[in-house]
């Protein structure tokens, strides 16, 4: 899967990848509501090698990076699951460097991404899942159209303790009247 927006290039993730990706993602305190920060750019490899070599694959997580345009340089990164009934449905994630957030670079990104799930893969449901603390985070994806469906006590197994989890959802039907 390669697709672009008008700031983004969005393609899989690659081995070539690897230093950008630890760059930013290594970043603990921007990073602290995600679940996996690496500790080494060895980590970071065995992650990029881990990605299935085929986009929507039932069960899998595929990881795409976005490329911002104008520098070329990998500004971020995008995880989908894909899972449930004839792997219909998705799970997103979303990462982003330090230096390019609040500036729309994860709505261009999500949406992009979005908008190939329910038009040319067919998906029947999109869903995210975000920390309560991640005012940001929720607030992305109230802009994009997601409602909240739960909020999950203490469900979620994070860095040595158990943390609630709030759950975001869309539907095919509902992403139509979003466009």
């Amino acid at each position: 899967m390669k697709i672009d927006s008008e700031r983004l290039l969005i393609r899989p993730i690659m081995p070539e990848d690897s230093q950008a990706v630890f760059g930013y993602r290594s970043d603990k305190e921007t990073n602290k509501y995600q679940g996996w920060i690496p500790s080494s750019l060895a980590e970071v490899d065995e992650f990029i090698a881990k990605n299935p070599s085929t986009f929507n694959l039932p069960e899998s997580w595929f990881q795409l990076v976005m490329i911002d345009r104008t520098s070329t340089r990998i500004i971020g990164d995008i995880g989908v699951h894909f899972f449930g009934h004839e792997h219909l449905q998705v799970e997103l994630g979303c990462t982003i460097k330090k230096e390019f957030q609040q500036q729309g670079y994860a709505k261009e990104g999500l949406k992009t991404v979005m908008q190939a799930l329910f038009q040319q893969y067919n998906k029947h449901r999109i869903i995210a899942s975000v920390a309560p603390e991640n005012k940001a985070s929720i607030q992305l994806l109230t802009s994009l159209g997601f409602r909240q469906e739960a909020h999950f006590v203490k469900s979620y197994f994070q860095n040595g303790t158990w943390e609630d989890d709030i759950l975001f959802a869309m539907l095919a039907e509902e992403w139509n009247t979003v466009l």
